[in-house]
């Protein structure tokens, strides 16, 4: 019998609104595990090459993985994987909350969206049974406002819905699936593609909790995670959410401002996890049984910027794109911003970073009032950024330009706004800055679906944590400002084990190689907990995540993707200002040789940066070359 999960991926097709139920063996979970790597597998099958990312022929995969559901902190995550309307790439997007968990119960390990409905719909699932229904009455509406009128049609407060919001509807290129109003599959425009198959919503509700094989020992794995967490690096996490990291980016010089000019903002203070927490915190929230409680909850009842709780609160990135990145140190409008973002279903990095540029052109006179709609799209405008965020989301005026991101909009516009944009693979660059931490902008550079932070350990975790290190074979430190071929081993060995968490559905907070809650050998023992695949391993694992990582490269590769667009920005190339960082810059020799060897420990073709036949066959992805994995 299975562990764990439930052996029944749900196929919707909208086309002609069926529903099939597929009944996968055993051997198909240990292979992808679930999450990305599952996902990947039913998109190369079902998505034909040079599909349009905003067409019916796009396949969506939402992938829980075999640990979704358990009861121990950080496995309530959910991976959407299908090509990315932002980038013409794979597109790849994790969330957390209770909707994962709550789709394990409602009975199945995936939901695989093919087609395009007629009319709007929606899915509604629940213990093992599945319908559309119609959803012309929630179109247009706010994330909130949804979650209110289907539970009460459907007669229950527990419902977890996941929807596409207004800018999903629109097409914005950076739209997100959002649930329980602020948590989001927010990067590569997951909302666009689910707002493209006219699937407003999915609504989820269950009592098919998967049987564990060993749930006592689970149990005490969890309860060891609760104990430690007093003391643990992840503490803070918890009482200030991720925001708390400002304080120690600015210190280095790596909070980027003003587009990336510089390392250091002189607001950076109205913008840290203390002020947040001093001056708009309402409270915690959490993930379905999580110990950390990282959510943050914020309100504001005055103002001009008042903020509803129900939309949560900004997590860094946030802070940073609406906040830093545009010189604005309100940090009310920051959280208006996120709130605006919640309720219309888009990524902060991308939105927040393409307000960053388009007032980085501004600045430079490369655009002006008309083409702004009369607003001073200066930095530190904090009113006309909330603005735009709004006209973005509907597509209205200037906003209709930035909704396509950055990348696209600077080369309709020309004019010299291209050499301004920061983002890898027309996605926009997030706020972890290359220069401090050398191993950051080789990932940015090589990763699959764009400059992504959430892809490998950043680079101090290699000198601060030898022992963890240790447990993945990585037993000589090197420091953040090196970029040898150690450091770039590390890079590749750490993105495995992240390849490999996000095709387990686990959060990064909780699990990882270095300072989280649980280390890699707990991993794999909650793992072996939870299926019985007794003879799981740390080996075992990494392969699991460079499995997944060479089904992403290889969808590149098909889609005539390679080693051409593992480019960074030319901004990243040029010296900072101000701060510990005055003057600091990449150089390009160094990542290209950085590049090289990258490729080369991968496995792949260092002229293409492509995976090769022979990796794949190892990998037991020799089916790939059926649907042309470009080698």
């Amino acid at each position: 019998m299975p562990y764990g999960y439930h052996g029944k991926i749900l196929h919707v097709h909208l086309d002609d609104l069926t529903l099939e139920v597929e009944t996968p063996p055993e051997a198909f979970y240990r292979t992808y595990g679930g999450g990305s790597a599952l996902g990947m597998y039913y998109v190369l099958r079902h998505t034909p090459p040079g599909a349009d990312p905003l067409g019916p022929e796009n396949t969506l995969a939402l992938a829980l993985s075999v640990l979704t559901g358990a009861p121990i902190s950080g496995q309530s995550r959910i991976t959407a994987v299908a090509r990315s309307p932002l980038t013409g790439a794979i597109g790849d997007s994790q969330a957390g909350g209770f909707f994962p968990a709550e789709l394990k119960f409602a009975g199945f390990d995936a939901v695989i969206v093919h087609g395009r409905a007629p009319e709007p719909v929606y899915l509604w699932v629940h213990d093992g049974e599945a319908e559309l229904r119609p959803a012309a009455h929630l179109m247009g509406r706010p994330t909130a406002e949804v979650e209110d009128i289907l539970f009460g049609e459907l007669g229950d407060r527990r419902i977890q819905v996941l929807q596409t919001g207004l800018a999903g509807e629109n097409a914005v290129r950076f739209a997100a699936l959002i649930n329980m109003a602020n948590r989001a599959n927010g990067r590569t425009g997951m909302g666009a593609v689910m707002g493209s198959k006219n699937l407003k919503a999915i609504a989820v509700r269950g009592k098919l909790r998967p049987v564990l094989y060993d749930g006592k020992g689970l149990n005490q794995l969890a309860r060891h995670g609760a104990q430690i967490f007093p003391e643990s690096e992840c503490r803070p996490l918890g009482e200030l959410g991720t925001a708390e990291i400002v304080e120690g980016q600015q210190d280095v010089g790596g909070l980027p401002t003003r587009n990336w000019a510089s390392g250091v903002f002189e607001g950076w203070r109205a913008l840290d996890g203390k002020t947040m927490a001093r001056e708009i915190l309402k409270e915690r929230d959490t993930c379905y049984a999580c110990t950390i409680r990282c959510k943050r909850v914020v309100e504001v009842t005055d103002g001009p910027y008042r903020v509803d709780p129900r939309y949560g609160g900004p997590e860094y990135e946030t802070v940073a794109t609406f906040g830093s990145y545009c010189g604005v140190d309100d940090l009310r409008a920051v959280a208006y911003a996120n709130q605006l973002c919640g309720m219309y279903g888009m990524d902060t990095i991308s939105c927040g970073a393409t307000i960053a540029w388009a007032m980085d052109c501004f600045e430079h006179g490369l655009l002006t009032t008309e083409d702004t709609d009369g607003l001073d799209l200066r930095f530190g405008n904090a009113d006309a950024m909330v603005q735009m965020v709004e006209k973005i989301a509907r597509r209205e005026g200037f906003g209709d330009l930035l909704a396509e991101g950055s990348a696209r909009a600077a080369e309709i516009i020309g004019r010299g706004t291209e050499e301004l944009v920061v983002a890898v693979k027309k996605q926009e660059v997030p706020a972890h800055m290359p220069q401090v931490k050398q191993s950051v902008g080789l990932i940015y550079a090589v990763n699959p679906f764009g400059a992504d932070h959430q892809s490998h350990e950043h680079d101090p975790g290699y000198e601060d944590y030898p022992e963890r290190m240790a447990q993945i074979g990585l037993t000589d430190p090197q420091p953040p400002l090196v970029l040898n071929e150690e450091k770039v081993r590390f890079a590749l060995t750490t993105q495995y084990v992240y390849s490999a968490l996000d095709s387990l559905d686990l959060c990064q907070f909780v699990y990882g190689p270095a300072w989280q809650l649980y280390d890699t050998e707990q991993i794999v023992e909650a793992v072996r907990l939870v299926t019985g695949w007794e003879d799981f391993t740390v080996e075992e694992l990494l392969k699991l995540g460079q499995r997944r990582l060479n089904l992403l490269r290889a969808y590149n590769a098909r889609e005539g993707i390679g080693r051409e667009d593992d480019r960074l920005p030319k901004k990243l190339y040029q010296a900072l200002t101000g701060g510990p960082t005055d003057g600091v810059k990449l150089d390009e020799v160094e990542i290209e040789q950085a590049k090289e060897m990258y490729y080369r420990m991968a496995g792949w073709d260092p002229a293409t940066g492509r995976p090769t036949r022979e990796t794949l066959e190892s990998l037991g992805l020799g089916w790939v070359a059926e649907v042309g994995e470009g080698a």
